[in-house]
């Protein structure tokens, strides 16, 4: 399987278990708030209804966010090949690798470190719409796009 696949398929995982982490997490807190009983403790059991309230907000959140990602990457065509690094680009350097996508962070396919962001990412922004050859400054350092799939 080539590499840009392998990348997709496991940011779509690593996206699909997010969203179970968070569902399951929802479910969870729905099911303290129905069982929460009210005590003799009236704003000790008010407070921690809050609290649990607070959370499912957070949470609520956290799932939009992990499924706007989960959309964006459903956008993104892996057998496309580019000239210039758009997204869904597979990006090589003389230093770093970069898969244009969503922002989900480094990950490891056959012992090769493979960094996942997205076009909106200050490194991701340097390198839209530049081509083999390109130098790229970055945090003190300096790269070359040696390739781009």
């Amino acid at each position: 399987m080539k590499t840009k696949q392998q990348l997709y398929n496991k940011c779509n995982e690593l996206i699909d278990n997010r969203l179970k982490i968070i569902q399951n997490n929802i479910s969870d807190i729905q099911k303290a708030l129905q069982s929460e009983t009210k005590s003799s403790a009236g704003d000790k059991h008010e407070t921690g209804r809050a609290m649990l309230q607070l959370e499912r907000e957070r949470l609520g959140n956290q799932l939009a966010e992990a499924k706007k990602l989960q959309e964006s990457l459903r956008k993104l065509q892996t057998e496309n090949t580019y000239n210039k690094v758009a997204f869904g680009s597979l990006v090589r350097t003389n230093q770093l690798n970069y898969f244009i996508a969503v922002s989900l962070g480094e990950i490891k396919i056959d012992n090769e470190s493979f960094y996942i962001i997205s076009p909106e990412t200050p490194v991701g922004k340097l390198l839209v719409s530049k081509s083999v050859g390109d130098q790229i400054a970055f945090r003190n350092s300096t790269f070359v796009i040696s390739k781009i799939e």
